[in-house]
């Protein structure tokens, strides 16, 4: 008999409001509110048995006639953990804590890119690394070989009186704020999304282009808009 399928839920936390980017997470994106985008990426991956969408915006996602389903559950975000300056790790706490899971997924309404097979690759790194006692999370990431300085201009990563070629240089790599994947008891021994244990997964920068601000905003819709007609 094969070992019973772990529950997988994906957490989708979405706020109203946005500093640099006003309602970024409704405003339509490439033909659709930017929240689909991600959306239909985490449910059109089958291993995930639910998305929680925590938010203070369950009456804005209704006139975009979003709400719960048989896959999809929104959930109201307590007034202790709403502001623009409340740490992310806490609204994750409330949601493991409230939703009981062995796996879960965690991203972000601003990573329209993010591909299927991304979160299923990381998913798929996450399973095997604890089954073999190698990890107990996995967290996205974006590759760098180039040269990097200091704000006083010296050298961080290379010796600038010895010049080698750039895909020579020691590979550096930059969490990128896609894709967390975690247990309950990860989160629990850091409260954090990435444990004491974690692995990398690999990304292309394309696909991880994260929405902070208006100009990322527009390089990500023209990405999106070009990769459609590819």
């Amino acid at each position: 008999m094969s070992p019973a399928k772990p529950r997988i839920v994906a957490l989708l936390p979405m706020k109203a409001n946005s500093e640099r980017v006003k309602g970024k997470n409704f405003r339509e994106f490439n033909g659709k509110p930017l929240f689909r985008w991600i959306l239909d990426t985490l449910l059109a991956v089958e291993a995930i048995d639910e998305v929680i969408i925590n938010t203070d915006a369950r009456h804005v996602l209704a006139a975009h006639g979003l709400v719960d389903g048989p896959r999809l559950r929104i959930r109201d975000r307590k007034p202790e953990i709403c502001g623009d300056f409340v740490s992310m790790n806490l609204v994750l706490a409330d949601d493991v804590a409230n939703v009981p899971a062995d796996i879960y997924v965690m991203t972000h309404t601003t990573n329209p890119l993010l591909s299927e097979a991304s979160v299923r690759g990381s998913i798929a790194l996450y399973q095997k690394a604890v089954a073999e006692g190698t990890g107990d999370s996995v967290f996205t990431v974006n590759k760098f070989q180039t040269r990097f300085y200091r704000a006083d201009a010296s050298a961080i990563n290379h010796d600038p009186n010895n010049l080698i070629r750039t895909q020579d240089l020691e590979p550096w790599f930059e969490e990128n704020s896609n894709l967390y994947v975690f247990s309950a008891a990860s989160f629990a021994s850091t409260n954090a999304r990435i444990g004491q244990k974690p692995l990398m997964y690999e990304m292309g920068r394309t696909e991880s282009v994260d929405i902070d601000d208006q100009e990322s905003w527009h390089m990500a819709e023209a990405m999106s808009k070009y990769l459609q007609q590819s």
